[in-house]
């Protein structure tokens, strides 16, 4: 997320909100919002994130990542401040723009808004502080403890339909399992594609 926020503009601790809002997993809401940034399917296809059966792109860590860089500046662009950008995110951008108008509100610290939205922005900087020095506040994690790296990848350039992707992953002499967790934003057994779109597949080294 890092090189991606700082490639777009957007202030690197933003990748925060990622944190809050799904706990960094590609997780599904009860309202249907998904991946990482917890994009509705309308808002992930208004920027750019292909959603259909075979494929949920909102899955796609750094094209999510990249979709949501472009959600947080038209936040930005529209109310001048990256604290109300990311109040937006949580909040929506009508509700905060109804919301600074109604209440002759310049800045998000003369807002008065629903508990979860008032406390968002408080809640991104607590998970910073937390996890910029865990030591700190008592997250002793030894090394042994910690997530371990996927191993190394290659990308593959498709832009014709495959048709089993079971048999794809025995081709680059790989698992099922591994290519859908390389490649989460692929839904189902198979990546159509009528219209020649050239998709990234990341395909890790066989052991």
């Amino acid at each position: 997320m890092d090189p991606i926020l700082k490639e777009e503009g957007v202030p690197k601790d933003f990748k925060f909100v990622a944190v809050a809002e799904s706990a960094l997993s590609n997780a599904t809401s009860p309202a249907g919002a998904k991946g990482f940034w917890q994009f509705m399917e309308r808002t992930g296809e208004h920027y750019g994130l292909e959603v259909n059966r075979d494929i949920d792109e909102r899955f796609h860590l750094e094209k999510a990542t990249r979709a949501a860089c472009q959600l947080i500046k038209d936040y930005y662009e529209r109310f001048g401040s990256w604290s109300l950008a990311a109040m937006a995110y949580n909040g929506g951008e009508t509700r905060i723009a109804r919301s600074l108008r109604e209440q002759k509100a310049e800045h998000f610290y003369e807002l008065n808004l629903n508990e979860e939205t008032m406390r968002y922005l408080f809640r991104i900087i607590a998970l910073k502080e937390i996890m910029s020095q865990p030591e700190k506040f008592g997250y002793l994690i030894e090394e042994k403890d910690q997530y371990s790296e996927l191993p190394a990848y290659k990308v593959l350039e498709v832009d014709t339909t495959i048709a089993d992707l079971g048999a794809f992953a025995e081709a680059q002499q790989i698992s099922y399992r591994m290519l859908k967790v390389y490649n989460p934003w692929m839904l189902t057994g198979r990546l159509p594609n009528r219209s020649g779109k050239l998709y990234e597949i990341k395909v890790p080294f066989p052991e």
